[in-house]
């Protein structure tokens, strides 16, 4: 078996403080993290790219967990409901919420997603619900935005086409 580099060694530890500060979180509103949850939620956080319930479905049923496709759909429901994942309405894709380390703000988080590589990076968005909301009232209209997604090219995926340019 070859070494860990420390790059998968951090992304393990990314993963496991994440499982356990869902945990934390699932107790804390009183919602059962099932076994299944566990691993739908435990292949999301494997990634920084947004994920489909298909993709999640491949992957576990690759580990020998067999499921229907509702299975998965109730598992991300319970997620999404707990918050400790998101889902990209554009992608119809999830990732797991970035912020599970940080302190509960009440700030809502913006999403920026990759274009090219796929990572969903997590940033707060406050300032972008504040302008929305006024625009709305000004134009006497309730809005229901719970999000706001922004697709481009993330700092990695930029410096490569630099690079190669």
């Amino acid at each position: 078996m070859a070494p860990q580099s420390s790059e998968e060694h951090r992304n393990k530890e990314r993963v496991r403080s994440s499982m356990d500060r869902a945990t934390t979180i699932f107790a804390e509103k009183n919602i059962r993290f099932t076994e299944l949850r566990r691993k739908v939620f435990e292949e999301i956080a494997q990634t920084t790219a947004s994920v489909g319930a298909y993709e999640v479905l491949d992957r576990l049923a690759k580990k020998g967990t067999r499921l229907a496709p509702i299975s998965v759909y109730r598992a991300l429901d319970a997620l999404l409901e707990a918050g400790v994942v998101h889902r990209l309405e554009s992608k119809n894709a999830y990732f797991a919420c970035s912020r599970l380390h940080q302190p509960r703000t009440g700030r809502r988080p913006m999403f920026l997603s990759c274009e090219t590589c796929g990572t969903v990076l997590e940033t707060d968005g406050e300032d972008i619900f504040k302008s929305i909301d006024g625009a709305a009232r000004n134009a006497h209209f309730e809005p229901r935005v719970k999000f706001v997604e922004v697709s481009g090219t993330c700092q990695e995926c930029a410096a490569k086409r630099k690079d190669k340019g």
